[in-house]
């Protein structure tokens, strides 16, 4: 039987950060994942922050051309508001791509990705799959979506407050116009979120996302009804793809490890409540699970674990959950209509500004966490 020091169940962008990280430190790494392809099944679309691209290397290839104006539309369309950047906040990446690059650089790294395996469950160490022989392993990595198996398998916490998205991706003729970000707020079609349009230079991404209770028609009633005549909307230029899944916005869950594992990504919640980004978190997150399961391998100490403590990062969320909260009982055309034209004002732009352009999408992470993986002092 095969044996590794980390197994991570999941290969999207969390999972194979985290693997990349933890085999880039010397430790012999497997992931797996039920997909047999990393472009089928992707759910999300990939738009990448500035703080993201900034702290990251993400390959300028896999990014569409930069986008620094936000059009924010209230229920009736008429009059957006246009919030314009002095710089590229936003650019959209082709993820499939991105999670392919991600998974070069585990490999080169030295981590063993196994695409076609079903993660099973997890007793002691002993990990069974469907489609593969069984492992034993020091530690296990949930890195499995926001409805993880692994999380309920090591007792740990798991999501229970989502949206729900879906999407329509589909080729468009590059060039035509400047790329922008509309943003509309009417929650007939995307209660307690946005519908947006946005796209990468190649293909155009129309989207609704809402809670799911508050849906009455489903969500691909409302979406088709909103990209009939969505602002920003450009027709196709070939096949339409469709894209979906839930999306927590609970804030990062509480207790996060356990001595047998812990959670990256959507299956520790590490989404902004507010705005639902979750590609700039997943990052943050990996390095710093990497860095406590490091030095809790290396060590054996146990306290190693509490520095991933998920009670800590949620009081940096405070304000946004508090918004996510107002978010969610926008629940009638008035009242947006109402919240839009209060964001007319300096104060509502200077705020909206804060939120769409701002630094803060998720707490800085203790840089003295890096180093518990070698012993040094952090300097």
């Amino acid at each position: 039987m095969q044996t590794v020091d980390v197994l991570v169940v999941g290969a999207g962008l969390a999972g194979l950060s985290t693997a990349r990280l933890l085999a880039g430190r010397g430790l012999s790494v497997m992931v797996v994942d039920r997909r047999r392809s990393l472009s089928t099944g992707v759910r999300t679309t990939g738009i990448f922050v500035r703080r993201t691209l900034d702290d990251f290397d993400v390959p300028d290839r896999l990014l569409g051309p930069g986008v620094r104006d936000v059009l924010l539309y209230p229920p009736s369309r008429r009059a957006p508001i246009r919030l314009t950047s002095d710089r590229d906040e936003y650019r959209v990446a082709d993820m499939a791509a991105v999670y392919e690059h991600a998974r070069r650089a585990a490999e080169s790294a030295g981590a063993r990705v196994l695409l076609g395996v079903r993660y099973v469950d997890t007793t002691m160490g002993f990990v069974r799959f469907a489609g593969a022989e069984p492992v034993t392993t020091r530690f296990v990595v949930g890195a499995d979506g926001a409805r993880s198996r692994v999380a309920r398998d090591l007792g740990l916490d798991v999501n229970r407050r989502f949206l729900v998205g879906a999407e329509i991706v589909h080729p468009i003729a590059s060039g035509t116009t400047t790329p922008a970000f509309h943003c509309v707020l009417d929650p007939r079609i995307a209660p307690g979120y946005l519908g947006w349009v946005i796209d990468d230079g190649r293909h155009a991404h129309v989207g609704v996302a809402g809670y799911p209770n508050a849906m009455r028609t489903g969500i691909r009633h409302l979406l088709d009804a909103f990209a009939a005549d969505a602002p920003g909307g450009k027709p196709p230029a070939g096949p339409v793809e469709r894209r979906g899944g839930p999306i927590p916005v609970g804030g990062v869950l509480r207790r996060l490890a356990c001595l047998a594992g812990l959670l990256v990504g959507d299956a520790a919640g590490a989404v902004s409540p507010l705005t639902a980004g979750g590609l700039d978190p997943c990052l943050r997150m990996s390095e710093l699970a990497a860095a406590v399961i490091a030095g809790y391998l290396r060590t054996g100490d146990q306290r190693v674990l509490s520095r991933y403590d998920g009670d800590a990062l949620r009081t940096r969320f405070r304000g946004r959950l508090l918004l996510r909260r107002v978010f969610a009982g926008i629940r009638s055309p008035a009242v947006a209509e109402a919240a839009v034209t209060a964001l007319r004002g300096r104060a509502g732009r200077a705020l909206a500004a804060r939120i769409l352009f701002g630094d803060g999408s998720f707490p800085e992470v203790d840089p003295r966490l890096t180093d518990l993986a070698t012993g040094r002092p952090h300097r």
